[in-house]
């Protein structure tokens, strides 16, 4: 009789051990909370274990050996999961292997170290990227203008830029805000850095900071930017031999030549812009195509952006960089809210688009060794957000298609192609 229930006990440990071979979290409709499910993977590779990220499959799914530690946690944060066997992770990734299938499987082996460009004095605006990540629970460090200029950007695998003016006019808020105690304590921040790094103007220093970044990215780093840190940043590098801000920003006026000498071969997304030089009118030039200016019928109501669709196998950075649930976005506005397509250089991958008003909101490109990144817009859950209002409460979008671009850029440097088995 003992021999029987022994028999009994090692075949349902077997039994137990077949069917718990592997974690599946899938990313289609089916998934209480993606933006969580996200963290699970950066604490798993943490963890110094391996995920396979499914692409095309179920939304963009994620699956890893079964461990009763990493169980624990999905249910702790609330994320679903399935446990499958063996053999059925096998027929997954036979079928996402076959050459039939817009498919592919990504090998996750590193977790990226993350630096989020910001001033360490509080803003008047929150970021979506820091909200993304406090609220996927994926740690990240703070650096500023110090950081960069004493050469610690090599330190991180990811950066992330956001509501940054790298062209030194301090967001062009002077018309509106130039009276604010925190529009005056950020210009004298901002001064007293120039000085302490040698520069006579603010623009001068946040030309360094971008070509610092720039260097960066050369150098095989990862730069993620929202908002009006992607045409600031592009603007500031076709402008880096000229005066093109008015003295209230920097002193003395203008170069009154500065369009004609715009150098388009230094940016990473834009040429052919035409400057807005006024300094009361909030806008830096034509590649935004949203406010002040209109953004010719667009309302929250009708107002969508859609995903294309990458070969899987042949174009898996771009495929990486947009899985999701769905493939058509809420569009949502901020100081730089979208890009004029007819703007964006040849080799740039657009991403994501209003065709039917010729606007990109989702760019990607190359540059040296490196990957970029440019997302139009302030908040993907707040469609018009204004300085001073409250931070979006992302406890009530665990679910938000916008956010998950963001989160697929984390997991992005992480990547490496899974090789077939033989």
């Amino acid at each position: 009789m003992s021999r029987a229930y022994l028999l009994i006990f090692l075949f349902l440990q077997l039994t137990v051990e077949v069917k718990a071979s592997y974690l599946l979290i899938p990313m289609d409709e089916s998934q209480t909370n993606h933006l969580k499910a996200y963290g699970i993977t950066y604490w798993v590779l943490q963890k110094e274990l391996e995920v396979d990220w499914l692409l095309n499959y179920r939304g963009g799914s994620f699956m890893m050996k079964y461990l009763q530690s990493i169980e624990n946690e999905l249910i702790v944060r609330n994320v679903s999961y399935e446990v499958i066997s063996d053999a059925e992770s096998n027929q997954i990734f036979e079928m996402l292997s076959s050459p039939a299938s817009n498919t592919d499987i990504m090998k996750l082996e590193k977790y990226p170290t993350i630096a989020v460009y910001s001033p360490k004095s509080k803003q008047p605006w929150d970021d979506a990227v820091t909200l993304a990540l406090t609220y996927a629970e994926i740690p990240y460090q703070v650096v500023f203008d110090d950081e960069v200029m004493y050469g610690e950007l090599p330190k991180y695998d990811w950066l992330h830029l956001h509501h940054e003016d790298f062209t030194g006019q301090y967001g062009k808020f002077y018309s509106m805000y130039r009276s604010y105690p925190w529009y005056i304590k950020q210009q004298r921040e901002y001064e007293a850095s120039a000085k302490k790094h040698g520069f006579e103007k603010v623009s001068q220093l946040k030309l360094a900071i971008a070509t610092n970044i720039r260097d960066f990215v050369a150098g095989g780093g990862f730069l993620f930017a929202m908002c009006s840190a992607t045409d600031t940043y592009d603007i500031a590098l076709a402008g880096q031999n000229v005066d093109m801000i008015e003295s209230m920003f920097d002193g003395d006026a203008a170069d009154p030549m500065s369009q004609r000498k715009l150098d388009y071969s230094q940016t990473f997304a834009f040429e052919n812009f035409i400057l807005e030089q006024n300094p009361y009118i909030y806008e830096y030039s034509n590649i935004d195509t949203g406010p002040p200016k209109g953004r010719r019928g667009l309302r929250e109501d009708n107002d969508y952006f859609t995903l294309f669709e990458f070969s899987a196998k042949w174009d898996p950075i771009p495929t990486m960089l947009t899985q999701n649930h769905t493939r058509i976005i809420k569009g949502f506005m901020g100081q730089t809210t979208a890009y004029r397509k007819s703007l964006i250089k040849g080799d740039v991958v657009v991403m994501g688009e209003t065709k039917s008003i010729g606007e990109a909101k989702y760019l990607h490109g190359i540059y040296g060794k490196g990957f970029w990144t440019f997302y139009g817009g302030h908040d993907p859950e707040d469609y018009q957000h204004l300085v001073h209002e409250e931070p979006t409460d992302l406890n009530l979008y665990p679910n938000s298609a916008g956010y998950r671009l963001i989160l697929n850029n984390i997991l992005f440097p992480a990547a490496k192609k899974k090789k077939q088995k033989t």
